[in-house]
């Protein structure tokens, strides 16, 4: 990620990432670019966004992939969340972001990992709306969920090959597997 010199409006980056052919995410005045992805990545991003467009239809909530932003309004920052469902209508008013997501999910990748498990999560704990925040490996089955409970913490449910992954906000199962379909596992291939 680099790092820009002088501060930049909200208002200014979220006009600039309109014409942008990078996209770029925004941390208090800041803005710094985002690398491109995997294939791994973008296959398992794609994938459980799919699964879960196909659980939520006619439900009212929105399952949102790569491009759309999550506003961190009260601490002033921009993210864009490799999945991102919001089930609330005061997000129909935002076109380029949205403000009240109930599931985040970030697919991990080497150079990242640290920051989502991190910094990024962190960020993300100040959205009230936010129920859970899943972190994907793309190269061996590891689904963690960080779920929110009844006094405000946040509690780990790991998924692993064979498991599976309940998602408890939207009532989501599916087999781990099914979230993998067409990944080669770094796992697979030692033997």
């Amino acid at each position: 990620m680099s790092q820009s010199e002088y501060y930049i409006s909200p208002e200014e980056y979220l006009e600039g990432e309109k014409f942008s052919e990078i996209k770029h995410e925004y941390i208090d005045g800041q803005v710094y670019a985002m690398a491109g992805a995997s294939d791994a990545h973008v296959t398992v991003s794609m994938n459980v966004s799919m699964l879960l467009r196909n659980h939520l239809r006619g439900s009212g909530c929105r399952v949102y992939i790569l491009d759309m932003k999550a506003q961190i309004e009260a601490i002033n920052r921009y993210f864009y969340p490799d999945v991102m469902v919001t089930c609330d209508t005061r997000d129909k008013e935002f076109e380029y972001f949205k403000c009240y997501p109930s599931l985040i999910i970030e697919v991990l990748s080497e150079s990242t990992e640290g920051y989502d498990r991190g910094k990024k999560f962190a960020s993300y704990r100040h959205l009230e709306s936010l129920q859970e925040y899943v972190l994907i490996s793309p190269d061996r089955m590891s689904v963690e969920c960080f779920r929110r409970n009844e006094e405000g913490h946040w509690v780990l449910y790991p998924y692993e090959k064979g498991e599976e992954v309940y998602l408890g906000n939207v009532d989501f199962r599916c087999a781990i597997a099914e979230i993998y379909e067409d990944v080669i596992l770094v796992d697979e291939n030692i033997s």
